[in-house]
């Protein structure tokens, strides 16, 4: 049913506007996981293997600043949907990018982007292929990118696998990554991700990207459980309060549940693996129920 017209986005907000956009869709055979998680999943021509499916958009404004430094925004709109392959445990294949922007923007910014979106690309193993530019009647520009990957039909991992009793764990620190920057910088988890999936049964994984207090609440809705979290054990990054770790977003970390009698193993392989950078935290526990609503965190219709 159509919605009624007095109904605006921030009165519904950005999570029951993908639901209603996306609830009929078509989907068919090739189709082994559609909206929802942090890739469309396809199944491949390879039997082994899936292929995964990305797009994502940085818009002046919301994820940078006029200003800032081109090639580290260009950076950062191929690591976003870089970091969404690695929550899946695949690796990135290529990428198509669309650049809208004002015709008063100086070129100098586009090359820039141009310059940090290869950079990112050379780091992480990605064929930048072709796209798209557009002008805009606003002031406002926006790089989208749209990516292709591939996992192993093994190693695949999906947000919905959580079970009763599971730990919950997250990489790095959390908070404060807009104030300080390092959502210009982040490195996406592609290698522990890569490690995780190859030593461990992983239930499921997602990156952090709007906020613990909103990413944690979705993982545990697709997997029809709720979760007890504890929040002393929130790895903060220095100065960063509790709430602001929970909610500030643009982390980029892994969050990811395994079974408790994995944790011990887990912990001393991973040790020996990485040291203690990035750190790796056990946060919480996968409990019976629905999901764990929390205040906090980040949604782009949000009224506030």
């Amino acid at each position: 049913m159509p919605a009624e017209k007095s109904i605006r986005l921030h009165d519904i907000g950005e999570d029951e506007l993908i639901t209603r956009l996306t609830a009929g869709l078509r989907m068919d055979e090739k189709v082994r996981c559609g909206p929802g998680d942090d890739c469309a999943v396809l199944y491949s021509p390879q039997p082994a293997w899936l292929d995964l499916l990305k797009t994502d958009t940085v818009v002046e404004g919301i994820h940078f600043l006029r200003g800032e430094d081109s090639e580290a925004v260009g950076w950062k709109a191929l690591a976003r949907p870089t970091s969404d392959i690695a929550a899946m445990g695949g690796l990135p294949s290529a990428a198509v990018v669309t650049i809208v922007a004002p015709g008063n923007l100086e070129v100098a910014t586009v090359e820039g982007w141009y310059r940090g979106l290869q950079k990112a690309a050379e780091a992480f193993g990605i064929s930048v292929v072709g796209g798209e530019t557009s002008s805009t009647h606003s002031d406002t520009a926006v790089i989208s990118v749209a990516m292709t990957g591939r996992v192993e039909k093994d190693r695949c991992v999906y947000r919905c696998g959580a079970q009763v009793g599971d730990a919950i764990l997250v990489t790095g620190r959390l908070g404060g990554s807009l104030a300080s920057g390092r959502h210009l910088n982040f490195k996406p988890r592609l290698v522990e991700a890569r490690w995780l999936t190859e030593h461990f049964k992983i239930h499921a994984m997602m990156d952090l990207s709007d906020g613990l207090a909103r990413d944690l609440p979705r993982m545990m809705k697709l997997s029809e459980r709720a979760f007890c979290l504890d929040e002393k054990s929130l790895p903060c990054h220095e100065g960063i309060s509790v709430e602001a770790a929970l909610s500030d977003g643009e982390d980029y970390e892994l969050l990811f549940t395994l079974a408790q009698d994995q944790i011990s193993g887990l912990m001393a392989a991973w040790e020996k693996q990485f040291g203690n950078e990035p750190l790796l935290s056990v946060i919480g526990e996968v409990s019976t129920g629905v999901q764990t609503q929390m205040s906090g965190g980040w949604d782009h219709f949000s009224k506030s």
